[in-house]
């Protein structure tokens, strides 16, 4: 494992959403059961901005807020898809919906489960180990 960057593209279903981020070798997916993440399927993997580039489709794309309003879930106008959002956790960042990239099977990718139902208490422990 290596801490080398690649840059992967992805975007939405339609095709009008694209996007690149460079990621290193191996990634770590979070698997959240919040409850938007839970109902869509959302499997993603968190990147700071400065890894993150829209190429396309800025304006095909609209906004849902809730809960908080932290968070800024961004999807096609056209087909639906949430490629990326902005993630409550990171709100400098993107979280890049996994199985949007383009080379998404060809990853070197583990799992990882968020407890997203109870939100504020994982995220201050997940801070909590960070620090450690």
């Amino acid at each position: 494992m290596t801490d080398q960057l690649s840059t992967f593209q992805g975007g939405c279903h339609c095709g009008a959403v694209r996007f690149e981020t460079d990621l290193r070798d191996h990634v770590e997916v979070e698997d959240c059961n919040c409850s938007i993440c839970a109902m869509s399927g959302n499997d993603h993997i968190i990147v700071p901005a400065s890894r993150f580039r829209l190429l396309q489709g800025a304006d095909q794309l609209t906004e849902y807020r809730f809960n908080s309003g932290t968070a800024r879930h961004l999807f096609c106008k056209i087909c639906g898809i949430k490629s990326f959002y902005v993630p409550r956790s990171n709100p400098d960042g993107y979280a890049v919906t996994w199985r949007c990239l383009d080379d998404c099977q060809d990853m070197d990718a583990r799992l990882e489960q968020f407890d997203g139902q109870n939100w504020e208490a994982n995220a201050a422990a997940l801070a909590h180990k960070s620090r450690d």
